[in-house]
């Protein structure tokens, strides 16, 4: 058994976007996300499903149509290879669903694309 809090020792930086593996189970890898207000993972594509979940916060979640706002409780599912960006309109704390053959190196990775 495993347990996280997405709020426990919570951080923000005042430069970048926070990733902070929490768990993983024997189908996902859970991550959260901290943003600061006005900060960005810019576009980016991951070859699997994910969910992202705004725990706190508005996040502009944005997709090659068009823009989503997400609010707090708000749930999203895409499936692989549709690119997206995330902007914080507000200090925001974001939940990350990932499949298992994923990678948190990827992740890591959009914060500097």
């Amino acid at each position: 058994m495993q347990t996280a809090s997405f709020f426990e020792d919570l951080e923000f930086n005042d430069e970048h976007v926070v990733i902070t593996p929490m768990l993983e189970s024997g189908f996902t890898k859970e991550i959260r996300i901290a943003f600061k207000a006005g900060q960005v993972m810019k576009a980016h594509k991951t070859g699997y499903p994910i969910t992202v979940m705004v725990l706190r916060g508005e996040i502009d979640f944005g997709l090659p149509e068009s823009s989503v706002v997400l609010k707090s409780g708000d749930l999203i599912a895409l499936e692989p290879n549709v690119v997206h960006s995330l902007e914080a309109k507000e200090e925001s704390v974001v939940r990350l669903s990932l499949s298992k053959q994923d990678t948190i190196q990827r992740v890591n990775a959009v914060l500097n694309l």
